[in-house]
């Protein structure tokens, strides 16, 4: 187990109040209800438990090693990680599975319903830092509400990933196609009653209709446990680990 604590102070840069009654400096005295703009700029003290596997060979020579990053669904909420390991690859790891990539699994709170892309982006730039990560090989995969958040992060930062595997996922169509040519192979189970097929159809959909790089893997029998079958298939990390980009400035 890891446990990261990223500090920030909040600042704020920049504030701007137009028309606003009031006696202070720089705003306008005039009366009754105008108009008014506000802006800062803020940074937050996030923190996250999370598991991480390091394969055989790590730490030999000055080799740099492709990052998976996982995230759970709904059910493995909560402040024991032993939940993260119930499904998909730490679940394997757990089991002795061996992996050709660093593996970080991090647990979401009890309280919060859906990832939180600052607490993943602070968890990566800490895991960048620590370890020996090829930083043009990062990918991110999940299941459920880890699917959404697979969508979410890799459309906040499509330049961090070389790839992403969303698994009975959901996210906002007209968002999507900031992915641009990111590869994308998406998973859904036909017979899903928590996660529409329809939701997942809808992202694979409009990314491909803006061109993206996108396969789309339906299990005609699966319900919402699409993540067996595929977190199973070593086809998944084959191809996964076949895609790569330019790595980003250190």
């Amino acid at each position: 187990m890891r446990v990261l604590r990223y500090m920030a102070i909040i600042s704020f840069i920049g504030v701007s109040l137009s028309g606003c009654a009031g006696s202070g400096a720089g705003t306008s005295a005039a009366r009754g209800q105008h108009p008014s703009s506000f802006s800062a700029k803020i940074t937050r003290e996030v923190s996250a438990d999370y598991l991480v596997y390091l394969p055989e060979g790590y730490g030999e020579g000055n080799k740099q090693w492709p990052l998976v990053l996982f995230l759970h669904g709904m059910g493995e909420r909560g402040s024991d990680l032993d939940l993260v390991t119930t499904h998909g690859p730490p679940k394997l790891a757990a089991a002795g599975r061996q992996f050709p990539f660093i593996l970080v699994s991090p647990q979401c709170p009890l309280s919060v319903e859906r990832w939180d892309i600052d607490v993943l982006t602070a968890l990566l730039d800490k895991i960048e830092s620590t370890y020996d990560v090829d930083r043009s090989r990062e990918y991110v995969t999940g299941l459920s509400m880890g699917g959404n958040g697979t969508w979410r992060l890799a459309i906040a930062q499509p330049d961090r990933f070389a790839a992403i595997v969303p698994v009975c996922g959901w996210g906002n169509p007209p968002e999507v196609c900031a992915l641009g040519r990111l590869p994308v192979w998406a998973f859904h189970g036909t017979k899903d009653l928590v996660v529409r097929l329809e939701s997942g159809q809808k992202m694979v959909d409009t990314l491909k209709a803006c061109g993206g790089n996108v396969r789309f893997t339906v299990y005609p029998e699966a319900g919402h446990d699409s993540w067996t079958e595929t977190y199973n298939n070593p086809e998944v990390y084959e191809w996964m680990l076949q895609q790569s980009r330019p790595p980003r400035d250190q």
